[in-house]
């Protein structure tokens, strides 16, 4: 979702990313290695541990609000899992 948050809104090349997105998703993945949920966890609204700082999840939620109605288009299944 990142990535296609970039790409439309920074205007980057497929498969690549700005150095601000970079570092957004290097930042999501260290903090869900270490979320005590694991794989299970739940949407950020309904869990009871907050694991992003407030401003890194105030652009986790722009980039959700951009990429989840695009999302799809390009992965219908995972989109329907999703839900």
């Amino acid at each position: 979702m990142i990535k296609k948050y970039c790409r439309g809104v920074h205007k980057t090349r497929r498969g690549e990313l700005c150095e601000d997105c970079k570092a957004l998703l290097s930042y999501v993945e260290l903090r869900l290695s270490k979320c005590p949920h694991g794989d299970n966890k739940p949407f950020c609204s309904n869990c009871k541990i907050h694991c992003y700082k407030p401003d890194m999840r105030e652009k986790i939620k722009a980039v959700m609000r951009y990429s989840g109605p695009r999302i799809v288009f390009s992965h219908p299944i995972l989109a329907t899992k999703h839900l």
